[in-house]
């Protein structure tokens, strides 16, 4: 019996209960005033809109984040989680999204001239309309894993899948 209790304590400490994976609101707000953040938890946060050229939020947790039509020019979202996250209509011109996490996300009519998407995780990722011509650093293993429509363009060389 006291084995089992050992086991189940051990486990609750292991796994992150919902009060360490919630958005930290002194966090997000920070961000929307233009500071840097720097791995902080920004999950859901609303970036839509917002002129944050610049700001870093490297390794920060942005899953399910709004950043539609937000101007982030220079950002660093290297190691970000930006999985399920807007992208609409975001311009990242030479961002940084070095191994960052935009799995399932929405990069719809977004611009990414000369960002660097250098082991960015694409899987599922919608990139219909986007441009992505000027990007560096993807390769066709990425862009496999993703889809993306005629409007999308791509470094050359470069083609992916179109969304159904």
């Amino acid at each position: 019996m006291l084995k089992h209790i050992a086991v189940a304590a051990a486990f609750a400490l292991a796994v992150p209960g919902p009060a360490l994976l919630a958005q930290d609101a002194g966090e997000i707000a920070a961000v929307q005033a233009g500071e840097s953040c720097p791995g902080c938890n920004l999950f859901q946060a609303d970036l839509s809109y917002r002129d944050l050229a610049g700001i870093d939020v490297s390794g920060a947790r942005l899953r399910q984040a709004n950043l539609a039509l937000a101007t982030m020019n220079g950002a660093n979202f290297a190691r970000c989680d930006l999985s399920v996250a807007n992208l609409f209509g975001a311009r990242f011109t030479g961002a940084r999204f070095v191994a960052a996490d935009l799995r399932q996300a929405t990069l719809v009519g977004a611009y990414f001239g000369g960002a660097d998407m250098t082991g960015a995780r694409l899987e599922g990722a919608n990139l219909s309309g986007a441009n992505l011509a000027g990007a560096k650093g993807l390769t066709s293993e990425q862009l496999s894993k993703a889809c993306g429509d005629a409007s999308t363009r791509l470094p050359d060389a470069l083609s992916m899948p179109h969304c159904r």
